[in-house]
């Protein structure tokens, strides 16, 4: 057995392990995706729908974390969006999505990222978000911030829902699509503006640094949220589902502590 397969599985060093699996799956997919020259499309295949794309390169991403947590990591389990699975036994489990925000990346958009994060018995432990495309990483392990590049970040000191920048993100069905339209639709003159920008992951980065000041979600995947929500968390945002549980697939929100009561309070109002 190699040194690097016992790996300390503290928070500290399972964050920055997460870093440098994002840094380097994200630098994949960036080279690959630049190999194809600006603006040129992305040969992709279709999942959930036929607006839901895969890429090769979205594989390729994922087999790069997956034979580096094999390898360093053997006794960890590991749940990815492109199918990868094992069942560990060391109680640390590993949620990985090569590139979060296909659609972006397929047309040649900005708004992508690669997310790994690892959860235990208590939820997040630890977890990194890289876009390669601006070259940010931001990540955090619990009990111990959040970061950008480095350095400390904490969410907006926003109070009240009607200065809000808001963003949201939209389900591939159709039917669930126009469901989420109409509850946007009630909540759009309750808010400052609202941004879009397709990708759960870097929505969740964008609220633990400032940038909007709350975002919700729902009918998510584990791998879309263990990194971004423990990021979002530990600079200070409130994270919930639409209700008073934990965020996670079926609902998620994460806002500025003045703004999440008050989100939550006009989720509930909408008609449903």
């Amino acid at each position: 057995m190699s040194s690097d397969t016992a790996s300390p599985s503290g928070p500290t060093e399972l964050r920055r392990l997460a870093e440098d699996l994002a840094q380097q799956a994200g630098a994949l997919a960036l080279a690959g995706r630049r190999s194809l020259g600006v603006g040129q499309p992305v040969a992709h295949d279709t999942k959930s729908t036929p607006t839901d794309p895969v890429t090769e390169f979205d594989r390729a991403a994922e087999a790069l974390i997956v034979e580096s947590l094999r390898r360093r990591r053997p006794d960890d389990s590991i749940v990815g969006e492109e199918g990868a699975s094992h069942v560990g036994t060391s109680g640390l489990e590993w949620h990985v999505d090569p590139i979060d925000g296909t659609a972006n990346f397929v047309y040649d958009l900005p708004a992508w990222c690669t997310s790994v994060g690892v959860i235990d018995a208590d939820g997040g432990i630890a977890g990194a978000v890289y876009a390669p495309v601006t070259d940010e990483l931001f990540s955090a392990a619990r009990g111990h911030g959040a970061t950008l590049n480095g350095q400390p970040i904490t969410c907006s000191r926003a109070s009240g829902l009607s200065a809000a920048l808001l963003a949201t993100g939209f389900n591939y069905a159709p039917a669930t699509r126009s469901v989420q339209g109409e509850r946007l639709a009630v909540l759009l003159p309750q808010v400052r503006d609202v941004r879009r920008f397709g990708s759960a992951a870097l929505d969740l980065c964008m609220v633990a640094c400032g940038r909007l000041d709350a975002y919700y979600e729902e009918f998510l995947n584990s791998w879309d949220l263990v990194a971004g929500v423990l990021i979002a968390a530990e600079a200070g945002a409130s994270t919930s589902d639409f209700s008073t549980g934990p965020a996670g697939p079926a609902a998620t929100v994460a806002a500025a502590p003045g703004v999440h009561a008050e989100l939550l309070a006009a989720i509930a109002a909408v008609p449903r």
